[in-house]
């Protein structure tokens, strides 16, 4: 019952203090990340998970020039990691959106918080983008899934807004 628990608790946090997640933390995350289900077992996603300063903030420059903006689209949140999926297998696109619900359950299961930040699509279609996957050695025809940024909240998330009430149909 307690992944149910983490389901119903998990919060999208926007507001991050600086504080860096531990690496441990980081590996235990990314792990349950890579053990979304995926399409025939096919395993489309990648997962780049960033530390690193200077390409967190430059990839923070690329989401935010995208958005028409010069405001940090992670909020400050110190970890990013890139989820990009293969797009020569049908269900790329299902499998890189079920490993971030995974890295966002996990992430909230080791006391971490988290948020999906859209756009990924957009950078990496780039040139910067294909070029910034060169430089790290990636290859391969990705497509941007999302960014799941991590960190620790700087204040108390809110409480879930009410669910609506067409939510569910059963039929029977």
């Amino acid at each position: 019952m307690q992944a149910i628990e983490n389901m119903l608790t998990r919060r999208s946090v926007r507001q991050y203090k600086p504080d860096m997640v531990p690496r441990d933390t980081i590996e235990q995350i990314v792990k349950a990340g890579t053990y979304a289900a995926t399409g025939r077992n096919k395993q489309s996603p990648i997962i780049i998970a960033v530390t690193n300063r200077a390409l967190r903030d430059k990839l923070s420059a690329m989401n935010a020039a995208i958005m028409g903006t010069d405001t940090d689209p992670f909020y400050g949140a110190p970890v990013v990691l890139i989820v990009l999926a293969d797009k020569s297998v049908p269900t790329y696109l299902y499998d890189g959106s079920l490993v971030m619900g995974n890295l966002m359950l996990a992430a909230h299961a080791c006391g971490v918080d988290s948020c999906w930040i859209h756009r990924a699509k957009e950078e990496f279609a780039s040139e910067e983008g294909k070029q910034l996957l060169a430089s790290l050695g990636i290859t391969g025809d990705y497509e941007g899934i999302g960014h799941c940024i991590l960190g620790y909240a700087e204040t108390e998330p809110a409480p879930a807004s009410p669910r609506k009430d067409d939510y569910v149909y059963f039929v029977e």
